[in-house]
């Protein structure tokens, strides 16, 4: 058993069991892809894929056999990476939710990229649960999310505090600093961020412990979409505040607070618990979290 029949094994999964899209992927042909998961099977003595007709279907030990399979390549494409190029000339997968990807990534791989001038990073801005997703692929080596991990495979610490504040509009109706009561609150029309958001999760999580419950009238992936729509008055919203500062001083629209209601939260870092933790990593991580120390405050670019 080699690495390329791991490396075989695990694009047949990435295709959908599929070993003719394998091959084409891995530009070898479909006898050969056939030929190594036969090589495996017969290697450990178990059935890794149930042959359905034409159809290939991963078996429980295939799935096992995955999860290994994951970290045995990510662990050798690590080695031959930092042994070939040496840490100074490595390359860094970074996720980030929404907010962060948009106010802090940039200052963070700005910097990074200055203390190491030769290092590749790689940067997905994406919601928390894709991030999530992508952890445990290893898709990623690491990601800074709203919200928390819910996968116990994934590590994770807080790194920042930040606070969700709730939206409305400047129509008279509200008053800046206004204290809603639970009940009043729950009588709005919310303007809430997508499922899988760090935010909407946050919010959901922080409203359920205080024994609330809210259905949104209006979902968007956008947080300008969502301010635009509380200036219209179509409702309120609860988003970041570092998000909505531009507006807010502007006067185009008031935060409320609510009874019982703590919106304070933490950003966090989050990265696989089997993923070999490389020095170029931990040096990112050590600059998240030293960063507001360190370094002057990023300019936001708070919405208009």
């Amino acid at each position: 058993m080699t690495i390329r029949h791991m490396r075989i094994f695990q694009e047949v999964c990435r295709c959908g069991c599929n070993t003719t899209r394998a091959a084409e992927a891995l530009h070898i042909t479909q006898p050969a892809v056939s030929l190594a998961i036969r090589e495996l099977e017969s290697y450990y003595g178990v059935v890794l894929f149930d042959r359905i007709g034409r159809r290939l279907v991963l078996t429980e030990t295939g799935r096992r056999f995955q999860q290994y399979g994951l970290r045995i390549v990510d662990l050798f494409d690590t080695m031959e990476r930092e042994l070939r190029n040496g840490d100074r000339f490595g390359l860094l997968r970074v996720g980030a939710s929404i907010t962060i990807g948009s106010q802090f990534l940039p200052h963070y791989v700005r910097t990074f990229r200055y203390l190491y001038p030769g290092v590749q990073v790689r940067a997905e801005v994406e919601d928390s649960r894709t991030l999530e997703e992508r952890l445990l692929t290893s898709s990623l080596d690491l990601a800074l999310m709203e919200g928390r991990p819910q996968n116990p495979a994934i590590l994770w610490e807080d790194y920042m505090q930040d606070r969700l504040v709730v939206v409305c509009p400047n129509n008279g109706t509200f008053r800046q600093n206004q204290v809603l009561t639970p009940e009043e609150f729950q009588k709005q029309d919310f303007l809430l961020r997508e499922r899988g958001s760090g935010t909407r999760e946050e919010f959901e999580r922080i409203a359920a412990g205080a024994g609330l419950s809210v259905t949104p009238v209006w979902e968007a992936t956008s947080n300008t979409a969502l301010v635009n729509a509380v200036i219209c008055g179509l409702g309120i919203s609860v988003l970041p505040y570092r998000m909505v500062c531009g507006p807010l001083r502007r006067g185009r629209i008031v935060t409320v607070q609510v009874q019982g209601l703590d919106l304070r939260r933490c950003f966090c870092i989050a990265r696989h618990k089997d993923k070999y933790l490389t020095p170029l990593c931990a040096n990112f991580i050590q600059l998240c979290r030293d960063y507001e120390m360190d370094y002057p405050l990023p300019a936001y670019n708070s919405l208009d």
